[in-house]
Order: structure tokens, then C-alpha cells, then sequence
């Protein structure tokens, strides 16, 4: 038995491959089994999304952490890497300055990657939005950056440290449902109750725009949809339509499908536009919508 564990001397190059060989398919087993593991916790601790998320990060820290240790051992067994190794650190005071210095970004990558995945400001799979350019779906959290699918089916690749420090707007956190602000310009002269009426018909015949109102809102006769003016300036009349969205991902779609069949119904029933469409402000619309608001 002392034999089979024992190791041979390492003072040729066939054992050193040997010894080097076996260190590296032992830690490659000893990662699979640990993040196994791992994850029958985790889907028994959690819910799936904290599962998902947790598992991408462990997965790739159980990895790096078990091949460091790896090459660790390899460094301090073998004689000839002890040996430079001892000389390269024996002047370890530039060196260390200077190795320091080059870890900060890595070291506060790790430690905001496990911030986020212990503290779940958003999850593998959620919709988050950072500004206008930086949307989509989380789709990885590493070591040492998250990864961001967009819209466009680009990733958006952002060091840990920065993304822990933005403001995220979550989509999907806890409510995925959204309100969503649409606008529409008339003339001075356009018929408000019949350009009301059209935008509500159109709107509920879009399937991923969505009911929201509590018992108490229709026991009270709320509006199903909400269609304000909110505006009269420069012979325009400024109306917007608050409508609730069933999937965060999809509201450039619905608004684009429910602009367009409120445009040709406008245009077949002959409401009136405005005469200067260049004197219109552009409305912010307000895409990232509290839940809590009721219209």
C-alpha cells in the first residue's frame, strides 16, 4: 500500500512528466466531483434561479481554485521548480509590489462576483438594464466578469468590479410584468374619445399586453387601459397609453406592433395629425416603468 502512494524520485524528466500528468488529472476529478456535489446542494437549498446562478459561479471558481492548488503542488514537490521558485521569490519585496499591484483588478473582480452571487442583485437568466446601450439577459457570472446577451445577440462583457458598482434596473427580480408609456400626437382638432377608443381596441388585441388591475381597481370601475392626455402645447395634443407587459424582453415589440396598428387606424378613420410633426419635444418613454404605480 505505501508503495502504490508512494512517489518516485523526481530527478529525471520522465518521472517529473509523470508526476505532473497525474496532479493534473487528479485535480481535473477532484473539480468535477466537488462541483457535483455542489450542485446536488444547491438544487436541494434553492430555487431554481438562485441554483442557476450559484452554479455558474462555483463552477468556475471550484475549477480556478483546485488548478492553482494544482500548480501549487507541482511548484513546491518538484525539486527544480522549488529550486527557481526559491531563487525567483528570494528578492520577494519588488516582486510582490508589483504582483500586488497587477492582482487588485483581479482580486476585486472575485470578491464582486461572490458579492453577487451572495446578495443576487440579479440572477443567470434575469433582464437587467444598466443604461441605453447595456440591456439584455445575464447569461454567465465568473470569476471574473458577467456576461450580458443583448437584443442584438451581442455579449456584453463587464468586469465584476464595475457592474457591482452601477445602478441595475431588474426586470425580473421579483415581478416581471412591466408598465410600459406610449405616445401619441394629434392635431388641435382630432376627436380625443374616438383616437382613445382606437388605441384601446388595437392594444387589447396585442396578447403579450396584459390585465393588471387588482380586485379593488375593478370593483371601483378603473380603467382596464389607461389612455391620458398629458399634454396640449404648439397645436399638438400629446396622449400616452400606459400599458402592462407580460415580458420585459418583448416591450420594444409591443410597442412597435401597437404604434403601427394605432397609426393605420388613425389614417383609415381619418384622426387628425399635427401640421408640424418638427415641433414635437421627444417624450421619454419612461420604458423602465414602476410596478407600484397605478395608473
Amino acid at each position: 500500500m505505501t508503495y502504490l502512494f508512494s512517489i518516485p524520485p523526481l530527478d529525471n524528466s520522465r518521472n517529473i512528466g509523470l508526476f505532473i500528468l497525474s496532479v493534473m488529472l487528479i485535480s481535473l476529478l477532484l473539480s468535477r466531483v466537488v462541483r457535483f456535489v455542489l450542485i446536488l446542494y444547491l438544487k436541494k437549498a434553492k430555487g431554481a434561479p438562485y441554483t442557476r446562478t450559484s452554479a455558474h459561479f462555483l463552477k468556475n471558481s471550484v475549477k480556478f481554485i483546485i488548478t492553482v492548488m494544482a500548480l501549487v503542488c507541482i511548484i513546491l514537490v518538484v525539486p527544480v521548480f522549488r529550486n527557481k521558485a526559491t531563487l525567483i521569490f528570494s528578492g520577494a519585496g519588488i516582486l510582490a509590489a508589483i504582483v500586488g499591484f497587477a492582482a487588485q483588478a483581479a482580486i476585486s473582480n472575485l470578491i464582486a462576483g461572490a458579492f453577487i452571487v451572495l446578495f443576487k442583485p440579479f440572477r443567470v437568466g434575469d433582464y437587467i438594464r444598466l443604461d441605453q446601450e447595456r440591456a439584455g439577459i445575464v447569461e454567465d457570472i465568473n470569476l471574473r466578469h458577467t456576461i450580458i446577451n443583448n437584443f442584438e445577440n451581442k455579449r456584453l462583457i463587464i468586469p465584476n468590479s464595475i457592474i457591482s458598482t452601477e445602478s441595475v434596473l431588474n426586470h425580473s427580480i421579483e415581478d416581471s410584468h412591466i408598465l410600459s408609456f406610449n405616445n401619441f400626437y394629434l392635431g388641435m382638432y382630432a376627436d380625443i374619445d374616438r383616437a382613445r377608443a382606437i388605441i384601446i381596441e388595437e392594444a387589447e388585441k396585442i396578447e403579450h399586453i396584459i390585465e393588471n388591475r387588482r380586485p379593488n381597481h375593478i370593483f371601483d370601475k378603473n380603467e382596464k387601459l389607461v389612455v391620458r392626455t398629458v399634454g396640449i402645447k404648439n397645436n399638438i395634443v400629446h396622449i400616452r397609453a400606459y400599458t402592462w407587459i407580460s415580458n420585459p424582453s418583448l416591450e420594444f415589440k409591443v410597442k412597435a406592433i401597437l404604434r403601427e396598428a394605432v397609426h393605420k387606424r388613425f389614417v383609415k378613420e381619418r384622426i387628425d395629425f399635427p401640421l408640424n410633426m418638427n415641433l414635437i419635444i421627444p417624450a421619454s418613454d419612461h420604458s423602465s416603468h414602476s410596478k407600484k404605480v397605478n395608473s
